[in-house]
């Protein structure tokens, strides 16, 4: 994924802008981040260059977990939304 097609995403639930946060890049494409909604804080990790924008009745929190620890966000397995508990803006990320 590009930072020029990030120009063209919304949030697919309330259309609001993404903020993202690029973890690894190559060049001008996106390896590894995570986008998150200005508006309902739902997070949509991006993995492989591919955002994970599915619905939330067909995501597995599972198979997110890993990546989400692996870059230091801290999301229970219990927590029913994929929203994050804090604010996109304040959203520290390890990019080691």
């Amino acid at each position: 994924m590009t930072k020029d097609f990030l120009k063209k995403m919304c949030c697919p639930f309330d259309k609001k802008e993404l903020n993202i946060q690029v973890i690894k890049e190559h060049g001008e494409e996106i390896i590894e981040g995570i986008l998150t909604c200005s508006h309902c804080n739902r997070y949509f990790p991006i993995i492989y260059s591919i955002p994970i924008m599915t619905p939330d009745e067909y995501r597995d929190k599972a198979l997110e977990l890993p990546m989400l620890q692996k870059w230091g966000l801290a999301i229970s397995e219990d927590q029913q939304s994929f929203a994050l508990s804090t604010s996109p803006e304040t959203l520290q990320i390890d990019k080691s």
